[in-house]
This record gives C-alpha cells, structure tokens and sequence, in this order.
C-alpha cells in the first residue's frame, strides 16, 4: 500500500518472470522468445544501475551439452546475493551449495533474508525483496523480480 495525497491506496505489485527450459530457449521479462546453444557461463540476470535503494545480485546459469552437440542444457544456477554465493547443482536434488559448502534444504540465510526450500521437485530461493528463482535440477530455470527493478537488471533475461 501507498500513501498518496493522505490517503492509503492499494497498488498491485508488478511481477517480471524469466525462464530458460529444455534445448535453451529463453522467455525475457518482457515477453520475448529466443534460443540459445552456447555452453558458458551466462548472466541471466543481474542489478546493472547504480541505485543505492536497490539491492545487489546476479543469478547465472552454467550450460552443458548432454549427448547431443548442437543442444545445450541447463546445468547448475548460482546466484549472488547479500555476499553469498548459492549454486545448485543438476541432479543433486535436496542439496545446494553455499559458499562451496554442501548444505541439505531447508535452509534460511543473511538472517532470514534469503530463504531457500524444496517445492515439489524444484528448489525454490526467496529474497526479502520479491526475487525468486526456481530450479528444477535438470533442465528449467524460473526467475521473478519485481517490477522496480525494471529497466535496472541487464542479462539474458533483459531488462
């Protein structure tokens, strides 16, 4: 809620959502669609402008072949945030990586800001500032920002 003119209003929170699933095809915040074979390290997404009221963090995704040279695939997501390092790793399912330390899920970080859970088969990492990636620890990557950070992130996903 705002406060506007002293009076209290209710405003829908904008939510952006990337993706990247199966032989690399991407979905950007703003709707577009393309694929992508390269097999890097690449920014999916990550705070580019200088503003102090934003947060700092980047989320990348690490692609392999698997069989097949011409397809890629997602293989780990690692994320940066509140001077953590989070990766998690294709088939390690329940497990993630802090800081390169093996840890089991649930697990909370940054004295609770950062949350991060099994949700079906998906492991599920929360922000208290709205971001969240979802990663099914094979080939489909979700992330959601809200919608301040627009025209503020830069990466595969956009801006």
């Amino acid at each position: 809620c705002e406060v506007e003119d002293r009076e209290t209003t209710c405003v829908q929170e904008i939510i952006s959502t990337c993706w990247a699933t199966g032989a690399l095809h991407y979905h950007t915040f703003d709707g577009k669609d393309f694929s992508f074979v390269g097999t890097c390290t690449y920014t999916l997404t990550k705070t580019c402008e200088s503003d102090p009221t934003l947060p700092v963090f980047s989320v990348e995704a690490k692609n392999e072949h698997r069989g097949n040279p011409k397809v890629s695939y997602v293989n780990s997501v690692t994320i940066h945030v509140y001077d953590i390092t989070i990766t998690i790793v294709r088939s390690e399912n329940g497990i993630v990586r802090v800081n390169n330390r093996r840890s089991h899920l649930p697990i909370s970080l940054a004295q609770g800001k950062v949350q991060l859970q099994q949700k079906g088969k998906s492991v599920l990492i929360k922000t208290d500032f709205k971001l969240k990636i979802l990663y099914d620890w094979d080939d489909h990557v979700v992330v959601k920002i809200p919608g301040r950070f627009s025209g503020k992130v830069c990466g595969m996903c956009g801006n």
